[in-house]
């Protein structure tokens, strides 16, 4: 009789331990140096980051680099100033819209669309030769002029968008959209997914753009063998 009491408590408490540990969450800082934490079902940290970084750089680059100033001396010879004007433009700053993400993949990407938008203008922010325009004045232009951002590739419709923004104070050289999209590929229950921010610049005056992209591929297993058998044992995690 005590031997079966002694079964039923360490029984009973086992069963309490793995109620209790199931219902429960942990939480620690992560340390500068530590990798983001690899989704398990979907794009997260590891994956957005890297491509917002590489898509503004490859970007950025593109466009025309800082240039001299330059002035004559009286003896004819040209001396150029410490200062430079960045894209060539009169006030050395070219002054970016971003207009926001649009997320045509075929994930939801919940929170993590508001932090790429900031992480991208940040990253626009960061370089001399631009200067970007804070987002509450964006959005009350699109509200003022009623309009999409998909419609200001239409001139007149970008004419009404910079006269909204020039009353706010705000003039404005070029828009910046940026677009998520996504290709799965699946085999069985294992499948690889592309992921591909693209981002475009458009002169506000010309229209003309650049586009630039960065592309990060993921693969997601039902298990730790499907992941060998389909991606080999090289792979990280």
């Amino acid at each position: 009789m005590k031997f079966n009491h002694t079964n039923r408590f360490l029984s009973f408490a086992l069963l309490l331990v793995a109620s209790v540990g199931c219902a429960s969450q942990y939480g620690h800082i992560l340390a500068d140096n530590d990798a983001d934490l690899v989704g398990s079902h979907s794009a997260g940290a590891a994956t957005w980051n890297p491509l917002v970084d590489q898509a503004v750089t490859k970007l950025l680059s593109r466009c025309p680099s800082p240039i001299k100033t330059v002035h004559f001396t009286d003896d004819s010879s040209s001396s150029h100033d410490s200062e430079s004007i960045g894209s060539a433009l009169a006030d050395g700053t070219a002054t970016v819209c971003f207009i926001g993400v649009e997320n045509k993949s075929a994930e939801e990407i919940g929170d993590f669309k508001d932090q790429l938008y900031e992480r991208i203008d940040m990253r626009v922010n960061d370089t001399e030769a631009f200067r970007g325009i804070s987002r509450r004045l964006v959005d009350a232009a699109l509200l003022e002029t009623r309009l999409r951002p998909d419609s200001l590739f239409l001139p007149a419709n970008r004419d009404l968008f910079a006269a909204a923004l020039g009353r706010q104070g705000t003039p404005v050289d070029y828009l910046l959209y940026a677009t998520i999209t996504s290709g799965t590929t699946d085999r069985n229950q294992t499948s690889q997914r592309n992921y591909l921010l693209t981002l475009e610049l458009v002169n506000l005056s010309s229209g003309d753009a650049i586009k630039e992209s960065a592309e990060i591929r993921k693969g997601y297993s039902k298990n730790a063998a499907a992941k060998w058998w389909h991606f080999g044992m090289i792979n990280g995690n």
